[in-house]
């Protein structure tokens, strides 16, 4: 792949995980949630805002250090993927889900630019995985539920 098809990619990739593009950013979805909200029930939802942070947290991860790591063993799936569903969260654990999402995004993007990644190679210890394919199942990922998380806190009074 020529430099600049590469940079612009990565450019794209980058706007799509960090902006959002055409869509609210996770980073906006959750902020100023009131700890009170986090674990509140909303109708027949089978998740909690906590619950969908926790979810992004977990799925992001994974992605990430399979990524990055060879010898990464994946949780179980599905039930290693989402909290437990009497886990609670409170204001620190949000900020904490919160920040290592954010920090595992950077790691990820770093990896990404590092100009000896081949966006385009199958990763040798995948299934045909590519970091460019990763790459947009984490935007993906990501904005799927932070519809979710939009819609949580609107049903709660908490999203104008």
């Amino acid at each position: 792949m020529e430099k600049s098809a590469r940079e612009g990619i990565i450019a794209e990739v980058t706007a799509l995980l960090e902006q959002g593009n055409a869509h609210v950013t996770f980073e906006d979805a959750t902020t100023n949630v009131p700890a009170e909200l986090l674990n509140k029930s909303v109708g027949d939802l089978p998740y909690t805002l906590w619950q969908l942070v926790e979810h992004v947290r977990i799925a992001q991860w994974d992605i990430v250090e399979f990524s990055l790591d060879a010898q990464h063993q994946s949780p179980e799936w599905p039930a290693g993927y989402w909290p437990a569903a009497d886990d609670q969260g409170d204001a620190a654990r949000w900020q904490a889900a919160r920040q290592q999402i954010k920090a595992d995004r950077a790691r990820f993007l770093a990896h990404l630019r590092d100009p000896a990644q081949d966006l385009l190679r199958p990763l040798p210890h995948g299934s045909g995985q590519t970091l460019l394919r990763e790459a947009l199942l984490i935007g993906d990922h990501t904005a799927y539920h932070t519809g979710q998380i939009i819609l949580v806190r609107r049903l709660l009074g908490n999203w104008d």
